[in-house]
């Protein structure tokens, strides 16, 4: 049965990782086809700089859609689930330039590490039964994890955890997984502050002091 579930959730969350590829293949088509035919007249050097980003992007989602198809492992769908957050934010980026606006704000999205915490009884990665989510409840707690102060810059922010992911992952510590558990808490950390702030602007909670 918990063998059943398991592979169940796997197949959810590659469906999700699909569905969240082709939107941002749908919208790079649409954007493309605006840099060309609103500003190569106007705005030449942007619309060239903005259509080779977009096709970056293109090229990236295409080759994790060929990966999703071919991948079986927990480790290896949550090392792609990285690698599309990080693609939806860098396309994020590129579309407040070429329409000149503010950075959207993204809707919050179930977290990969639920599938399987749910598909294994509530353990989920190498028998921690731990929910890390259930550590981080405010906004204190979650800045706390990250080593600031509550209110911190979208920069800070973001320094901070891509600095402590890479020194807790396991390619960094030569195979050692004994960081997992506080990896998992730093990740519900991060994806908490991105759902309670205006991600993306540089500046800090009002209220709060910058770091």
């Amino acid at each position: 049965m918990a063998s059943s579930q398991f592979k169940r959730a796997q197949a959810k969350a590659r469906q999700e990782m699909k569905r969240r590829v082709a939107e941002v293949q749908a919208r790079v088509t649409k954007d493309i086809d605006y840099a060309f035919e609103s500003l190569l007249q106007e705005q030449p050097d942007l619309s060239l700089k903005m259509e080779g980003a977009l096709e970056e992007v293109l090229r990236m989602t295409a080759t994790i859609d060929g990966e999703l198809e071919e991948i079986a492992s927990v480790a290896e769908l949550e090392r792609l689930d990285r690698r599309i957050e990080f693609i939806e934010e860098q396309f994020e980026d590129i579309e407040a330039e070429l329409y000149g606006r503010p950075r959207r704000r993204r809707k919050r999205r179930p977290n990969l590490f639920d599938f399987f915490r749910q598909a294994t009884g509530g353990g989920g990665w190498g028998g921690d039964s731990s929910d890390p989510q259930s550590e981080v409840r405010t906004a204190a707690d979650a800045f706390a994890v990250l080593g600031l102060e509550e209110g911190s810059s979208y920069t800070a922010v973001t320094k901070a955890f891509r600095k402590k992911a890479k020194e807790l992952h396991p390619d960094s510590r030569d195979g050692d997984r004994s960081g997992e558990s506080q990896l998992r808490k730093l990740i519900a950390a991060y994806q908490y502050i991105k759902t309670i702030y205006n991600w993306g602007e540089d500046k800090p909670a009002p209220g709060s002091p910058n770091p």
